[in-house]
């Protein structure tokens, strides 16, 4: 399964959170980055989705599709 299928949410973190931008995949339960620039923040996602994917199929656990949504944030 490609990284790039899944839709991926991006948004500003505040200075308390240390700034930058936050990568999340809503279709993958906890899987996150986090980046200086938004780009930078999608580009590290890609790395969690397949962390993520691997992990799940290593514990036998179903790897949920794509939806058909893209978010935007």
């Amino acid at each position: 399964m490609s990284p790039l299928r899944y839709p991926v949410l991006v948004s500003p973190l505040s200075a308390e959170d240390g700034g930058g931008f936050l990568a999340t995949v809503p279709d993958l339960p906890g899987c996150m980055s986090d980046g200086e620039t938004p780009q930078e923040a999608f580009s590290n996602v890609q790395d969690a989705i397949e962390s993520w994917i691997e992990a799940a199929q290593d514990m036998g656990r179903d790897i949920p599709q794509p939806s058909l949504q893209a978010a935007f944030g």
